[in-house]
């Protein structure tokens, strides 16, 4: 009887380390910096967490909204920083058709999938492949095996993201991901909350925002696509010319949630520039994806870092991607990766200082 119960308590002991080992071992914070420039980022759902650099007065700041904690982190939600997946935005109704068969996925947004489902990639602990803190190239690969069924979605993925530091003031993020063995969407999105004037520095309505975009993809009232391809000229959407976030805003229930289709055909397009005329600070956005969703933190309401209370409008994200619910409109530009093609999504960040910006 003695014996049993000792191998009972083992067995538990056993499944306790194991459930730790994933939930806190296996997770942590790795930084890559250059001088002045520092990112940091957790393998707990390949988020960026920090990101400071210096202001036009050589102060140097985090301009990314986050936490303190990977406990935080760990209940988010707002993907602050994450890596979305397996397919960012939304699916309509949480299901699409692929070669014949109705893929019936996890509802975690009213009746539809949003950014992957409840466990999507942004809720998994990724292995750490590669990592190299500071020198000539620092940065950090990490890797997910998404497996066949996860949230509905068919077939195995491998997928991998690198952060890198570049010269000068430059973020690279390259994503990746390998269909092993059946057709399937993939749409990968980094979803970092941007204030160029400091996370806690309260709301972005002042900055001024260029997105190289003539149109959007309209939805209905549950944030879906309608498959309409519509131009922004004489909308609030209008961002061809640079102006402030704030200048039309009102004119919009309350904020901006839409996805931009790029004009450029170029393998690296240019997306966006912001500028927060306090710091100085500007970020140019260069990605491979053909679209950007264009967000600004519209019900946002959360305690983030040093106990900072973000309120709605306390950011922007620019977030690259395929068109959302590009699965059920065949007019959109497909996001289905086959066994053996492999899913490339180049992002670029390039940071500088410039005191005003003449051409607005």
């Amino acid at each position: 009887m003695s014996s049993n119960i000792n191998l009972l308590f083992c067995l538990f002991i056993l499944h306790l380390w194991a459930v730790i080992s994933v939930t806190e071992k296996d997770i942590g914070v790795y930084e890559i910096k250059k001088g002045d420039f520092s990112v940091k980022v957790t393998n707990y759902g390949a988020r960026i967490i920090s990101v400071f650099l210096p202001d036009k007065h050589g102060e140097v700041g985090d301009v990314v909204l986050g936490y303190d904690t990977i406990e935080e982190y760990q209940n988010d939600t707002t993907s602050f920083g994450a890596l979305l997946g397996r397919v960012a935005n939304r699916i309509g109704g949480a299901q699409f058709t692929l070669n014949g068969t109705v893929y019936k996925l996890v509802a975690n947004d009213g009746p539809n999938t949003l950014h992957g489902g409840v466990k999507g990639f942004s809720r998994v602990v990724w292995n750490v492949s590669k990592y190299n803190q500071d020198g000539s190239y620092p940065h950090v690969t990490l890797t997910y095996h998404s497996a066949d069924g996860e949230e509905g979605f068919p077939g195995d993925l491998l997928v991998s993201v690198t952060y890198a530091l570049k010269d000068p003031y430059k973020l690279s993020v390259l994503m990746t991901a390998k269909a092993l063995n059946k057709a399937t969407p993939v749409n990968l999105a980094q979803h970092s909350y941007w204030n160029l004037g400091g996370h806690n520095s309260g709301d972005i309505l002042s900055n001024v925002v260029q997105i190289f975009a003539s149109h959007i993809t309209p939805v209905d009232k549950y944030l879906i696509p309608t498959g309409e391809i519509s131009p922004v000229k004489n909308t609030p959407y209008d961002f061809l010319k640079p102006r402030r976030v704030g200048s039309q805003i009102k004119e919009l229930q309350s904020g901006y949630d839409i996805n931009y289709a790029l004009d450029s055909a170029e393998k690296m397009k240019h997306v966006a520039i912001v500028h927060d005329e306090k710091s100085g600070r500007v970020m140019e956005v260069e990605a491979s994806a053909p679209g950007v969703q264009f967000y600004t933190a519209n019900s946002l309401i959360q305690k983030g870092k040093g106990g900072y209370v973000y309120q709605p409008h306390a950011a922007l994200c620019f977030e690259t991607q395929g068109f959302p619910d590009a699965v059920n409109h065949p007019n959109f530009p497909s996001t289905i990766v086959t066994p053996g093609k492999v899913y490339v999504h180049k992002l670029l960040y390039t940071f500088s200082i410039m005191k005003y910006w003449n051409s607005y």
